[in-house]
């Protein structure tokens, strides 16, 4: 699980500050505010370490096809300034155990490593790892981990690979960042994607009989995932089905070959019992929005960590509030952390009841608040207690409710004293 991110000059974010991260963390905030840009940051990073091996850049900005396409370094450093340095920190855990021989290492190659002398095989699992990297005009300055026991910190050498990594000819420093490279890959290999703009249902779905990782950027392999799940046992349609239900969107669905031969698939659902059954493409738009969703939030291993970005799109309000149940079933039940970006105060307000209801603890969930002041972003967490109460609740946070009430009641008396 991601515990901690911090990122400088990156876009609208001059610093961050340490972000907290729990397993239900939220962003929340007005249009162009920044929040989806820090969701970016560990897309980022995610794509530079899914890169072909012999791909050798700091960091990969992305094309059309990966999760974000950043440009190039000039357009993601803060105010495109080119003497700035982007610098990121990440912190997650548990990991599994670093071995490292127990007698001191000289330093050697440009590694600066610090307090090694101290190290010993551990008997126990350290509980996390920061990562923290300097970069300038795409070029790697320096960067260290460290763990609870030690820092290894190694300025710009030859041997730095991507911004993660650093090789070299000392055979005991070399495993020891082989390890740290694994724990830094492993864990942006378990973030699953998926982006506000899910694709239109089709009345067709293809399936080759593969296995996804996820379900694509659009959703657009979701439909492959349930499949895949049927053929491996993962029992995901009834917990789908049952919450379809529960959002009262539709009362059952199948999904069937077109033929005996063929390799095309369509989705048919019944929208109330006993009813006929209709392409997805023949029900409201929401099913199609929210089906990637559970099928991403259902289909994804235990230990993943999951990126949504406004899951709640072109959902009705009661769907809205709803769907932070599932998120809540997800994070406690199935051993998954969630990250998302959301506009939804039916959401939010959801969240809170069920923190007052005792259903998720305050302690297992993060919320933040940003917004942007003069072209830079700026973020407060914000204060939850144990009763769902948000302590330093922002103002206009979703716009100004009580003002148009306010002002539709000046309105309306403004009217009728014209009438009398």
């Amino acid at each position: 699980m991601i515990t901690e991110l911090r990122t400088q000059n990156f876009k609208s974010w001059k610093d961050t500050g340490r972000l907290r991260f729990d397993p239900l963390t939220g962003f929340f905030g007005a249009n162009s505010s920044g929040k989806t840009s820090i969701l970016q940051v560990l897309l980022m990073l995610k794509q530079t370490v899914e890169r072909p091996p012999d791909w050798n850049e700091p960091l990969y900005f992305g094309d059309d096809k990966s999760p974000v396409n950043l440009g190039d370094f000039g357009n993601i450093i803060y105010q495109h300034r080119p003497d700035l340095n982007l610098e990121m920190s990440v912190s997650w855990g548990p990991i599994k155990r670093i071995y490292i021989a127990p007698r001191e290492l000289t330093p050697r190659d440009g590694v600066v490593i610090k307090d090694l002398n101290q190290m010993r095989h551990y008997p126990e699992e350290p509980k996390q790892i920061i990562f923290s990297t300097n970069i300038t005009r795409c070029t790697v300055e320096n960067f260290y981990y460290e763990t609870p026991r030690n820092r290894f910190y190694v300025p710009r050498s030859n041997n730095l690979f991507r911004c993660y990594g650093y090789h070299s000819t000392f055979t005991e420093v070399d495993s020891l960042f082989l390890q740290l490279e694994e724990a830094f890959e492993n864990l942006f290999s378990r973030i699953l994607y998926l982006g506000p703009l899910r694709e239109h249902p089709r009345p067709h779905y293809t399936w080759e009989g593969d296995h996804p990782k996820g379900i694509g950027q659009e959703g657009e392999k979701a439909i492959s995932a349930l499949l895949s799940g049927r053929i491996r046992r993962l029992s995901i349609d009834e917990q789908i089905l049952s919450w379809l239900q529960r959002l009262e969107l539709i009362d059952s669905y199948d999904v069937l070959p077109v033929s005996d031969t063929s390799r095309d698939y369509k989705f048919l659902v019944k929208k109330y019992k006993d009813g006929p059954e209709v392409r997805l493409t023949d029900v409201g738009f929401g099913v199609s929005q929210v089906l990637p969703v559970l099928i991403l939030c259902y289909y994804a291993p235990e230990g993943s960590i999951l990126i949504l970005e406004q899951p709640e799109a072109h959902l009705h309000p009661k769907v809205q509030s709803d769907l932070a149940d599932v998120l809540i079933d997800v994070v406690k039940n199935r051993n998954v952390q969630i990250i998302l970006e959301s506009h939804s105060a039916h959401l939010l307000h959801r969240l809170q009841r069920r923190i007052a209801e005792e259903e998720i603890s305050a302690d297992q969930t993060a919320f933040y608040f940003c917004q942007i002041n003069d072209g830079t972003s700026e973020i407060e967490r914000l204060d939850v207690d144990e009763y769902g109460n948000i302590r330093n609740w922002p103002q206009n946070f979703f716009g100004d409710d009580l003002g148009d009430l306010v002002e539709k009641t000046k309105a309306e008396m403004q009217r009728r004293k014209v009438m009398e």
